[in-house]
């Protein structure tokens, strides 16, 4: 049996050494679209913190980890895949047959149609070469500008803080991270930040960026002008599945996978951040990109390509995050359910926070800035899905 693997991410990485492990003697081969050993992009901005070497990045330690396990690694950007010839196309015309396929290509940038986008000194944050590029013009009192204060945003945002930069963060939402916390959650933690030094701007675009003596000119809907020497461009991602269009693989907002992580066509699977599962909440199509649900996805789908028997009971949304200093997390409907209720806990001064959110007498979201004592408790709790009267469990 030969087993091809798309991505050579977490995903992809866990996917191989399961299915080695379950079929010692099967043939794995590993695609990867850069030209470096498989690394964490969360840990990218650790690298521009100063904290790690690239090797700090990498997933595997021992430089023939791949080698001692036989899986073979390819250099190349797939082009199509042909789900009935069991055949794949890579862009410098080499053909790929496979018995068993796992896509496992993760997201691509998102670049904002924005005049200037693509002069020099305006980059994304998402390779390794990105990261490189960065380090270099990062420099300290570098005057730098960040589009997006979303997850990832905020990841780098600490790795450009930490390099000593006079940073600017734009916003679009009325808010930081909105996609995983509350108005007020949000709201406290610009005001972290701000008291950080680091300038934010919500409910702000970039207009137009153009080239100047002095650097960039970044032109804000808000009415200002700011005169910078780098823009960070991290104001969102999409799934990496151009190269599936003619493949007649079903694809919504990212490829439809069942519990085994199939997808619509036979022998051809997928995990991690390009995967769109089960809510376990809802059960309803969800996008939860994050490296435990990738890597549990990963894992699944390397038993079920093996024979084995496995599936998911669905994708619990979990954000955690880490935005200079201050601790944030969201867990499953964070942002409630129709006909529920919640309470709430404020301390503005002391950046304290907590919500609960409620469908009848079960838990089934949080939100919390501040604290970290009771985060796995909340997750244990949505999870187990328990009932609550008077304060006491049923």
């Amino acid at each position: 049996m030969k087993h091809v693997i798309l991505g050579n991410g977490p995903a992809g990485v866990i996917a191989a050494e399961i299915i080695r492990k379950r079929v010692p003697d099967d043939q794995i081969m590993m695609i990867r679209s850069e030209d470096v050993p498989p690394y964490s992009r969360m840990a990218i901005p650790y690298l521009l913190m100063g904290n790690i070497q690239e090797s700090g990045t990498y997933l595997r330690k021992d430089p023939e980890h791949f080698q001692k396990l036989k899986i073979e690694q390819i250099h190349g950007k797939v082009s199509s895949v042909d789900p009935k010839l069991k055949k794949l196309e890579l862009e410098d015309g080499q053909s790929i047959s496979f018995d068993k396929l796992l896509i496992a290509t993760g997201f691509i940038p998102v670049q904002p149609p924005i005049p200037g986008i693509d002069l020099p000194g305006v980059h994304p944050c998402w390779t390794m070469e990105d990261a490189r590029v960065i380090a270099k013009l990062a420099k300290p009192g570098s005057r730098v500008l960040q589009m997006g204060a979303g997850f990832i945003g905020c990841i780098i945002l600490e790795a450009l803080a930490s390099r000593g930069v006079d940073l600017t963060v734009v916003e679009m939402g009325d808010r930081m991270v909105p996609r995983m916390m509350t108005t007020v959650a949000g709201g406290m933690i610009k005001k972290w930040v701000e008291e950080k030094g680091v300038q934010v701007h919500t409910n702000t675009k970039v207009d137009a960026i153009t080239k100047t003596n002095a650097g960039l000119t970044v032109r804000l809907s808000n009415g200002k002008s700011l005169e910078v020497d780098l823009v960070i461009s991290a104001t969102g991602v999409r799934p990496n599945v151009a190269y599936l269009k003619s493949s007649g693989i079903e694809i919504q907002t990212e490829i439809l996978v069942d519990g085994v992580m199939q997808t619509s066509q036979h022998d051809i699977y997928a995990a991690g951040d390009v995967a769109e599962g089960i809510d376990f909440s809802t059960g309803e199509r969800i996008v939860n990109a994050i490296q435990p649900n990738a890597a549990e996805q990963a894992r699944i789908a390397a038993i079920a390509m093996t024979g084995g028997d496995c599936e998911s009971l669905g994708a619990l949304q979990i954000n955690i995050l880490d935005t200079l200093g201050l601790i944030s997390s969201s867990f499953g409907l964070w942002s409630g359910a129709k006909g529920g209720d919640h309470v709430e806990l404020v301390d503005l001064p002391q950046y304290k926070y907590l919500r609960l959110e409620f469908l009848g007498d079960v838990l089934i979201g949080a939100t919390c800035v501040g604290s970290t004592d009771h985060i796995g408790v909340l997750r244990g709790l949505i999870q187990g899905k328990f009932h609550w009267v008077v304060g006491k469990r049923l």
